[in-house]
């Protein structure tokens, strides 16, 4: 793809490197330094990066694979982390809940501590669709450590469930996909209206198609969209062309692309290039 030229020191919340091999047929993958390459394509300074989420799967030696490939390269790793409970949507799953404990792969609370005072980790990601949720006793460490945390939202994490579980806390949140994977317009909009209530929560923006969201998104709320590219699924100039072409003003792009992002996650600011 033709590299782009524009103006925007970006950096990206929303990426996915391969530790290892991934089996065929599985989502995409992607070297490290193809990704750098891509990234430098797009005009992409730095980038966000974590493992796939994988079920029933422990994510030490994957957080610390990415980890290894982040060095020296313009990456930040944040951690992937699981939980023992579901959604919590009917009587069932809510029992199911009450009576759960932790497995041998689900995230501990001693893990996240390690994960918070390991320079290497910057914050957690959690796609609650095939992680679960984490218990209390592990929002209360995440809470305590304060990183950001990505969590993926969409018609297996709904608005109303990731409010409840995450945004009533003291923890930033970025919620990726503007909380409607996949192309769901109803459930983004709402994720916007939930942007009044809570002040630690934020937009990232890969895999959101509809102009008219993320206008709605920038014009009302300049200060909590984030920009994601979504990377390898989809390529980074794909994703920085969506955002360039947007009806907003220069200074929202600033924002989304680069300002907003750096006040949340500190390891993404110009003086760590």
């Amino acid at each position: 793809m033709l590299e782009l030229e524009h103006g925007f020191r970006i950096v990206d919340v929303y990426t996915r490197l391969t530790p290892g091999g991934e089996p065929s047929g599985g989502p995409q993958t992607i070297s490290p330094d193809r990704l750098e390459r891509e990234m430098h394509q797009a005009g992409i300074t730095r980038a966000v990066v974590f493992p796939r989420a994988t079920p029933e799967t422990s994510y030490v030696a994957a957080n610390n694979g990415v980890a290894r490939r982040s060095v020296d390269r313009p990456f930040v790793a944040f951690a992937r982390i699981n939980g023992s409970e579901g959604d919590g949507s009917t009587a069932t799953s809510r029992l199911r809940n009450a009576v759960s404990s932790r497995k041998s792969f689900h995230t501990t609370p001693e893990d996240v501590e390690q994960y918070a005072y390991d320079d290497r980790f910057h914050g957690f990601v959690l796609d609650p669709a095939t992680d679960g949720y984490p218990d209390a006793a592990v929002l209360d460490v995440l809470e305590d450590v304060g990183h950001p945390i990505i969590v993926s939202g969409g018609q297996n994490a709904p608005p109303a469930r990731i409010a409840e579980t995450f945004l009533e806390r003291s923890i930033p949140v970025i919620v990726s996909h503007f909380g409607g994977h996949p192309l769901d317009r109803d459930l983004m909009n709402e994720m916007i209206d939930l942007l009044e209530t809570y002040d630690e929560c934020y937009l990232e923006t890969s895999f959101v198609r509809y102009r008219d969201v993320l206008e709605r998104a920038l014009l009302e709320h300049p200060d909590r969209v984030l920009f994601g590219s979504g990377a390898p699924d989809c390529h980074p100039d794909v994703a920085v062309m969506e955002i360039l072409t947007l009806d907003v003003s220069e200074d929202k792009l600033w924002r989304a692309f680069s300002k907003n992002t750096c006040r949340v996650i500190e390891a993404l600011a110009p003086d760590h290039d």
